[in-house]
């Protein structure tokens, strides 16, 4: 979908950004995919009416659905919520955007880098997991876990945005 939509792009460049991790394969449905290349879209509902959103990109959508799974067991439904362009889903309509990311639920926001510009989408009540300093160096499941990007920190976040 990235590569269709970079193929398409006239007004400008794009950026294909690749993980050289070995990643879990997320399913989607045709409709599902179809939302790609409006920036970000709801990669998961919880089988109930969502209390909260977590938002993730790339790397950190795989623990942002387990965590997901982990809340559902524990009666606390969260949808999933794939943003892979900020700039694509900041140009969509508003109901669009509102029915992503509805304003009255509260959201976390999962980026393995600088947390700056996931506030915007989280509010003050939010919460992002992000990287604030540079240079560590080991294999990516272990910078994960040191820099706090597991699903229990995620269970975690969501439960502080929800008071539970």
């Amino acid at each position: 979908m990235a590569w269709a939509c970079a193929l398409e792009r006239r007004d400008g460049p794009t950026s294909l950004i690749f993980s050289r991790q070995n990643l879990p394969f997320q399913t989607r449905s045709p409709e599902v995919s179809s939302q790609i290349a409006r920036g970000g879209y709801i990669l998961s509902e919880p089988v109930s009416a969502p209390r909260a959103v977590i938002i993730a990109t790339g790397s950190e959508i795989g623990i942002a659905t387990e965590a997901q799974k982990t809340l559902e067991q524990a009666g606390v439904p969260v949808r999933v919520v794939s943003m892979v362009s900020t700039s694509v889903f900041d140009r969509q309509v508003r109901d669009y955007r509102d029915s992503v990311l509805p304003p009255d639920l509260p959201r976390v926001a999962v980026e393995a880098g600088s947390p700056d510009g996931w506030w915007k989408y989280v509010g003050r009540g939010g919460e992002v997991i992000g990287m604030s300093t540079f240079g560590e160096s080991a294999p990516a499941g272990e910078l994960f876990k040191h820099f706090g990007f597991t699903a229990p920190r995620i269970v975690d976040a969501v439960k502080s945005v929800l008071a539970l």
